[in-house]
């Protein structure tokens, strides 16, 4: 019985430094997938808590390619910046303004925010069957990720990432045509998007800053009780 205790604070502690070392770039790929572990493990957690019945069972691992960062089959796939092609890092440096804003800039998102977004996708996935590549799958996985790291009260990193979404997409050239919004222009030419990181960070961090900025939000547990009410009413439906 203590033995289980014991194993149960120090799995309670790990989960809490993983997050607390998180929202940075990492060096170390052995430390990065750890963390990532972690972090995913207490996601979980938390939406079993809520639907203990849901088949959820995502790892993370280390696999940098230009996507940077996503969900696939059962895996979220998050990046090492050593291991970033420099045409990207470039990217990043551009918006910082140098190397060093760069590469923190990477770390707030990419070894950070984003893992509880991809695991959001990972959420669709289950409850859904499928992820459309569309404007409004990204919104959701940004509103999961938002409101979950809301509900570890990581509120300092989040206003972080806003204040640098905000410095970011204001950089950015507006892809979106005159005559159409910036839902329709993405929801018909997601591929495509997804293939310039200067039209795609358009959408994500005009996403993130939407979303920081609504005043009508629920908490997580109450979003995700939302969206699985609306999967069985689907169910119900058919």
């Amino acid at each position: 019985m203590k033995k289980t205790a014991l194993a149960f604070i120090l799995l309670i502690t790990t989960m809490s430094n993983a997050q607390k070392k998180w929202f940075l770039t990492y060096q170390d790929s052995v430390a990065l997938v750890k963390d990532a572990t972690s972090i995913t493990k207490k996601f979980t957690k938390d939406l079993k808590k809520i639907e203990p019945t849901i088949q959820f069972n995502i790892k993370a691992k280390l696999n940098t390619t230009p996507y940077l960062i996503f969900f696939y089959k059962d895996a979220a796939n998050i990046p090492l910046w050593e291991q970033v092609i420099p045409e990207q890092k470039q990217f990043f440096y551009q918006l910082g303004g140098n190397e060093t804003e760069g590469k923190k800039i990477f770390g707030l998102f990419f070894n950070g925010f984003y893992l509880p977004h991809e695991l959001g996708h990972a959420f669709e996935f289950t409850i859904y069957g499928q992820i459309p590549g569309s404007y409004e799958s990204e919104y959701l996985a940004n509103t999961i990720g938002f409101l979950w790291w809301k509900k570890q009260k990581r509120d300092k990193e989040l206003k972080l990432c806003y204040e640098y979404a905000k410095k970011m997409w204001s950089q950015l050239p507006n892809p979106v045509p005159n005559g159409t919004t910036i839902k329709d222009y993405f929801s018909k030419n997601y591929e495509e998007a997804t293939q310039d990181p200067f039209v795609y960070g358009y959408l994500q961090f005009k996403q993130f800053i939407d979303i920081y900025e609504a005043t009508n939000l629920p908490d997580f547990d109450t979003f995700i009780k939302k969206e699985l009410k609306k999967k069985k009413a689907l169910e119900q439906k058919n």
